[in-house]
């Protein structure tokens, strides 16, 4: 059936027939080599997912997630697309990565958790990827694969590569967030990225009439304004050929696209979950549709395949699946050691320290940031910054007031809403060798981006080399009056997960040196900025770029009485009140929360005897808490009192000024130091 729909200037079609079962269309003789090819590349998979399925009975394998049946969608795809095109798969699209020509006994290992396979055996499955073959692997949260193949579109287009991006999800992933930030983001910037969802039925045992209400999920298209196409996804020919046409079109003509591949999952969600909720006549149905076979009987009705031929390619197909097995079982598993998993959880960082030289100037935190930002833009002609309101207006806090006119619109983004797709974004520009900054107009909203910072950014590096060249700017803290959802100091919610690095300045010359380091790391970066600062702390920075050493802590008082361990605005309530004292007192400055200088910390502790802790969070589940412990294990025998720590009380943050001061521990402080020097 053909239907147009036609909204304001954008036409969609929907070029969608079921083709009778055991029946396709006469193979003309232009299309011979193609089909041949679509043939084979459909054959490899299928013997492939029936060997695994008989290692995973022998236990040799630890779970399957099977295609069987879906094979046309990812190889026709693949094969309709450049080599150098990057392409972001799903647990059913093997035949992306045979058609791609990555060595069997390299997925093999892969699939047995060997040393040698593309993850050495940190994870499982197709949840990797490979710049070598241009495929990124997905993440069991299937939203976030849609912005970041949005993001490797966005390179593509900025550096004007005439290249397209697919990416794939099933039709139970288009019910998550990502889904719609992805495809609203990708239209609004006209980003050369084709959206494909393979609908199979069901979303591990529930039917798609209880997953959406729509007819078709290719009607979302239209809510978008973008273009939108059905394909029937088990018949490899019509696949290869309309995707072919539209990625031809995406380059010369850079959009998104969103296409529905109508098919069906014949097996389990992963083998264990059986197929018992499928009716037997459906299941029959798209037996009878099988896309292999559907193909095969064409070829050989036509006589453009003889039987001796495909049963040769069966042969050649198994021997070599058998001899690249016996390759990948021969592999050794993982050896490896604490120190050597600890030592890949961030991506190898020589610092080039630049130190502050030169003439100085007397500026605000705020301008220090702006400062920072315009030289790492100046020197870095891949960095892209991206964030609400950040371009005309210049952000709600006006650090990026005027970029706009210097950097252009392409590098000095206004993005949607999205702050989960705009980390993804993110992600996919470092995938494809460029660098972000992103703003969250406060670091409150960063729970909406929450997911790729954490299982995205986070886990890459360590699952398959790859890096996360981004840097999440994080306007954060009380003491202005702004309520439970513009004043959370919520570095803590990150601090326990591996592979994030946290950076925390409290003055104007960290500030800028610090946001200058954490720009030129290749790792995930969330760069704390306290807004009580922006405008309070002023001090003379050098005008010229300058770096400081990410994981160094900074002393900034000294003295023999007690050590003072904090970061951000405490800093400058401890400074404001130790002079009321006597007694001197080591004012350690943290700086960067991960990694954290614990030498710098161990080293005063001794030195002093007693501690005391301050933070703005809270104390329940705080850095604070987790360094107190630290401190306790390593410095017991040098402790002359108990590790006294001090935050604020356990309540969301409170708007009047008198409840937000009696929430913060400021006016705590005195009685704090008192109470510890008098143990």
């Amino acid at each position: 059936m053909l239907i147009e729909i036609t909204l304001v200037s954008f036409t969609f079609e929907y070029n969608f027939t079921v083709m009778p079962v055991n029946h396709l269309p006469t193979i003309k003789d232009s299309q011979r080599e193609r089909v041949l090819q679509l043939y084979k590349g459909m054959l490899l998979p299928r013997l492939i997912e029936e060997k695994m399925l008989i290692l995973l009975r022998q236990g040799r394998i630890s779970k399957w997630f099977s295609g069987i049946g879906q094979e046309a969608i990812a190889v026709g795809v693949t094969q309709a697309m450049q080599s150098s095109e990057y392409i972001l798969p799903m647990h059913r699209n093997l035949g992306v990565f045979t058609t791609r020509e990555i060595p069997l006994w390299k997925l093999f290992a892969q699939w047995q958790g060997k040393a040698d396979g593309f993850t050495k055996g940190r994870d499982r499955s197709f949840h990797f990827g490979t710049q070598e073959y241009h495929i990124v692997g997905m993440i069991s949260h299937l939203g976030p694969q849609m912005g970041v193949g949005a993001g490797i579109a966005l390179a593509q287009k900025l550096k004007k590569t005439n290249k397209a991006t697919v990416v794939f999800t099933g039709e139970g992933g288009t019910s998550e967030g990502d889904f719609h930030e992805a495809l609203n983001v990708a239209s609004v910037w006209d980003l050369p990225v084709l959206f494909c969802i393979e609908n199979n039925g069901y979303g591990l045992s529930t039917p798609t009439q209880e997953q959406y209400r729509c007819e078709n999920l290719a009607d979302r298209g239209a809510g978008y304004g973008m273009e939108s196409h059905i394909i029937d996804g088990n018949n490899a020919v019509v696949v290869f050929e309309t995707i072919n046409s539209i990625l031809e079109s995406i380059r010369e003509n850079p959009r998104p696209v969103l296409v529905e591949f109508k098919t069906f999952r014949r097996r389990g969600h992963e083998e264990a979950s059986g197929t018992k909720y499928v009716p037997d006549d459906l299941m029959e149905h798209w037996e009878q549709r099988d896309p292999l076979l559907m193909l095969e009987n064409q070829l050989l009705k036509q006589d453009l395949i003889s039987a001796a031929t495909v049963e040769d390619l069966r042969i050649t197909y198994k021997k070599e699946i058998e001899d690249h097995l016996e390759t990948a079982f021969a592999k050794a598993e993982p050896n490896s050691t604490p120190q050597q998993e600890l030592a890949d959880v961030f991506a190898p960082v020589t610092q080039i320290i630049q130190e502050p030289t030169g003439p100085t100037e007397s500026i605000r935190l705020i301008d220090s940031i702006r400062h920072g930002l315009q030289h790492a833009m100046d020197f870095y002609d891949n960095l892209i910054i991206m964030g609400q309101d950040i371009a005309d207006y210049g952000g709600v806090f006006k650090i990026t007031e005027g970029f706009l006119e210097k950097y252009g619109r392409e590098r000095v983004r206004n993005t949607p809403i999205c702050e989960s797709t705009i980390v993804e974004i993110g992600m996919g520009l470092s995938i494809a060798g460029m660098k972000a900054v992103v703003e969250m107009q406060f670091a409150d909203f960063v729970s909406s981006g929450f997911n790729p910072i954490v299982n995205y950014l986070a886990k890459t590096y360590y699952r398959w080399g790859q890096t996360a060249d981004v840097v999440i700017r994080m306007p954060c803290g009380a003491g202005v009056g702004a309520g439970p959802f513009h004043s959370q100091t919520n570095e803590a919610w990150f601090y326990t997960t591996p592979g994030l690095k946290i950076v925390y300045p409290s003055n104007p010359v960290d500030a800028k040196g610090l946001l200058l380091a954490a720009i030129a790391d290749p790792n995930p970066v969330l760069f704390f900025e306290h807004k009580a600062l922006y405008r309070s702390q002023y001090a003379d920075v050098p005008v010229a770029p300058y770096t400081i050493d990410l994981g160094k802590a900074s002393l900034a008082s000294t003295g023999s009485d007690a050590s003072i361990i904090v970061y951000g605005q405490a800093v400058s309530w401890v400074l404001s009140i130790i002079g009321m004292f006597d007694e001197t007192f080591d004012v350690l400055d943290l700086r960067t929360l991960i990694p954290l200088d614990k030498e710098a910390i161990i080293a005063s502790v001794k030195k002093t005897g007693r501690v005391l802790l301050i933070s703005e969070d809270n104390l329940t589940g705080s850095v604070s808490s987790d360094i107190a412990a630290m401190i306790g294990e390593e410095c017991f025998e040098y402790l002359d009192a108990p590790v006294k720590r001090l935050g604020s009380i356990d309540t969301p943050i409170p708007f009047h000024k008198e409840l937000e001061d009696q929430y913060l521990p400021h006016l705590e402080i005195k009685n704090a130091i008192k109470s510890l020097l008098e143990y």
